[in-house]
């Protein structure tokens, strides 16, 4: 999708390809314990027609990886005619630090990434201007979480003085924070009857007075979100129901801790445990020659599903496999 349109440089292409592919891979990634998991479904040309709050964040998230990518490839050198960002360099950055060092080319990032996410809105309706608003709010989300790097420098390295630059953060907390946006994303509220009224002056006018007060840091929506625990073919969503959930163990995130519950109890399913016994090689020799001789051993894997709450369902169910050699 992003590589169609008149404004798309086949010199930046694959950074692009690249970049949004990363925006997805981590959006399955924060929502692997959600309702919602960021199907395949949610990130094609008719999951994006939704303007709902999962879809402001695969817009976010889109333009965030698309930017990353970019910017990265250009401080490493990969992209013609970019490099650091050397443009501070030299004056003083605060007490006792200059900036100096290869800062990461955010701007050159953010140029380019508008270039090409951001030409795919040829609209000049509601939806568009939240696909928009959407798309920068992710920019600023790399922007924002992007981290200062100092090095020492004095005798003895006393650090009187540090030069310091700028440097992008691993892309999972750029996840993280747009996460956190998606869990305080705001509904636009539209004059509907302004926009029905067939005046184009009045239609912008009605869109641009529910962006007022809303800072372009935060991720907004348009429609309420379906119902994710329930299967809807015609969505593109298949429900909660045989979804994986963890139901213990240590070191788990939030997220990990809540599945069950979230995916499994909220929506009306029971949690059942399926054992599965796995067989491999082990214990292999090598017998001179030329033959390796090996034992089979067994182990039980235990895994927590959503299931319907049916009477007499089978619980426990246990089932042999031969696993790899």
């Amino acid at each position: 999708l992003l590589m169609t349109g008149p404004k798309a440089y086949l010199t930046y292409a694959r950074s692009v390809q690249v970049g949004t592919q990363s925006g997805i891979e981590e959006c399955k990634q924060q929502f692997a314990w959600d309702r919602w998991n960021c199907p395949d479904s949610a990130t094609q040309l008719k999951g994006l027609r939704r303007a709902t709050r999962e879809t402001s964040f695969v817009h976010a998230i889109s333009a965030a990886g698309v930017m990353y990518t970019l910017t990265r490839n250009c401080s490493l050198g990969d992209l013609e005619n970019c490099g650091c960002d050397v443009s501070k360099n030299g004056k003083i950055g605060g007490r006792g630090w200059l900036w100096g060092g290869c800062s990461d080319n955010v701007d050159f990032g953010e140029r380019i990434s508008k270039q090409y996410v951001d030409a795919q809105e040829t609209g000049q309706d509601s939806r568009a201007a939240v696909n928009l608003h959407n798309n920068e709010a992710g920019r600023l989300a790399v922007k924002a979480t992007m981290k200062r790097i100092c090095r020492c420098h004095g005798m003895s390295e006393s650090c009187s003085v540090q030069t310091c630059w700028t440097q992008l953060s691993d892309f999972r907390e750029i996840g993280n924070y747009l996460k956190m946006k998606h869990s305080q994303a705001q509904k636009l509220d539209i004059d509907k009857k302004r926009l029905r009224a067939g005046n184009s002056a009045d239609s912008r006018g009605a869109i641009v007075d529910a962006f007022g007060g809303i800072a372009q840091t935060e991720l907004v929506y348009l429609e309420d979100s379906p119902d994710y625990c329930r299967r809807n073919v015609s969505l593109g969503l298949y429900g909660t129901e045989g979804r994986e959930c963890v139901q213990h163990g240590e070191g788990l995130n939030q997220w990990e801790r809540r599945s069950c519950r979230r995916l499994c109890q909220e929506c009306g399913l029971r949690v059942e445990e399926r054992r599965t016994e796995v067989v491999s090689s082990c214990n292999c020799k090598f017998q001179w020659c030329c033959k390796v001789h090996c034992e089979d051993c067994s182990q039980v894997i235990v895994k927590h599903v959503c299931a319907r709450r049916e009477a007499g369902a089978g619980q426990g169910l246990r089932r042999r496999q031969r696993g790899p050699k």
